[in-house]
C-alpha cells in the first residue's frame, strides 16, 4: 500500500473551518429522499446578487455557468479557484448576519447545516430571501442539490443537463467500486483530528461515511452516528486496513509519525502497513458535482490502479 497525497495551496487560510465542516454538516444531514423535488419546493427569488454559503452550493452554481449571480461566498467555498476572488462572509457555521447583509444581497442560498441558529434567525427575518439547500451524503442527495440550486436560479434546463452528466459519472464510478468482491473490501477509519490525544473518527450519517460507502469500502468505526472520540480498545477492535484523513498544506496536520506513536493506532493493520491516505477535504467531503472524481481518487489510493 502506498501513501497518497493531494496538496492544496489554499488550505492554510481555512484549515480550522474545513476540519469542522463534516462534523457540523453531519448533524444536519437528511435522508436522500426525505425532501420533495426541488423544482416544486423552490420559490422564484431575485438572484441578481447572491451570497452562497457552502462549498457544494458554490461549486454547483459555477457548474451551472451561473457564477455571474455571485457577489460573495463563505470560507468553505474554495472551488473553483475563481470563487476565491469573491468576498468571504465567514465560515458556514459561524456566519455574521451583519457581514452578509452588508453585501446588499438580493438572495442568500445556504446549504443545510449553516448557522449558528441565532444568525439564521436574523437573516431569515431580514427582507432578503434566505433559501436552504437540503444536504444528504448520497448519490441522490447530490442530484437533489443540483436540482434545487437550478430551480432557485431559474435555470431548470441547465440543472437537468448537469444532473444527467453528474448522474452518469456517479453511476459509473459506483458501479466500478461495486464490482469488488466483499472479501476484498477494506476497512477504512476516517480520522477527523487527534487533538489532546483523542482520536476523533467518523461514524454513520457523515460525509466521510458516505464517501467510504460510495467507494465500496467498509467504515471501520462502526454504527454510531456522527463523530466521536474512540477509546484505545475500540480503535484496536476496529482493525482498520486504511486510515483516511483530510490533507492540509499548512504544516499543522497530524503527521504519520504521530499516528504511529499513538499506542492503539500503532497496533492496527493500517499503521503497521503505513496505509495512510490523505485527500483534499473539499474534494473528498463536498458531495457536489466532483464526487465521482473523489470516489475514483479514493479507490485508487486505497486499492491502487
Amino acid at each position: 500500500m502506498r501513501k497518497h497525497t493531494s496538496q492544496t495551496r489554499l488550505w492554510p487560510t481555512v484549515a480550522r473551518s474545513l476540519l469542522a465542516l463534516p462534523l457540523a454538516a453531519s448533524l444536519f444531514s437528511v435522508a436522500g429522499n426525505a425532501f420533495p423535488p426541488a423544482a416544486q419546493a423552490a420559490d422564484k427569488v431575485d438572484t441578481a446578487r447572491v451570497v452562497s454559503v457552502g462549498g457544494d452550493v458554490t461549486e454547483i452554481i459555477y457548474a451551472l455557468g451561473e457564477e455571474s449571480h455571485l457577489i460573495a461566498r463563505d470560507t468553505t467555498s474554495m472551488f473553483p479557484e475563481a470563487a476565491m476572488k469573491l468576498p468571504d462572509v465567514g465560515y458556514m457555521r459561524a456566519l455574521s448576519p451583519e457581514g452578509i447583509l452588508a453585501m446588499n444581497p438580493t438572495a442568500i442560498i445556504a446549504v443545510e447545516g449553516s448557522g449558528p441558529p441565532e444568525a439564521l434567525t436574523v437573516l431569515k427575518s431580514a427582507s432578503v430571501p434566505f433559501e436552504t439547500v437540503p444536504n444528504a451524503y448520497t448519490h441522490d442527495g447530490i442530484l437533489a442539490k443540483i436540482e434545487k440550486v437550478g430551480a432557485l436560479l431559474g435555470v431548470e434546463d441547465k440543472a437537468a443537463a448537469l444532473k444527467a452528466k453528474v448522474r452518469a459519472d456517479l453511476d459509473a464510478a459506483i458501479a466500478d467500486a461495486e464490482k469488488r468482491p466483499e472479501s476484498e473490501r477494506k476497512r477504512i477509519l476516517f480520522i477527523l483530528s487527534m487533538q489532546g490525544g483523542k482520536v476523533m473518527v467518523s461514524g454513520t450519517g457523515t460525509a466521510a461515511d458516505g464517501m467510504i460507502r460510495l467507494s465500496g469500502s467498509v467504515n471501520a468505526a462502526g454504527d454510531f452516528p456522527g463523530y466521536k472520540p474512540l477509546t484505545d480498545e475500540a480503535i484496536i477492535e476496529a482493525k482498520p486496513d486504511v486510515i483516511l484523513m483530510m490533507n492540509r498544506g499548512d504544516g499543522a496536520s497530524t503527521k504519520n509519525d504521530d499516528l504511529m506513536k499513538q499506542p492503539a493506532l500503532a497496533l492496527t493493520p493500517a499503521v503497521q502497513n503505513k496505509a495512510i491516505v490523505r485527500m483534499d477535504g473539499l474534494h473528498l467531503l463536498g458531495f457536489g458535482p466532483r464526487t465521482a472524481s473523489a470516489v475514483r481518487e479514493l479507490n485508487a489510493a486505497i486499492y491502487g490502479g
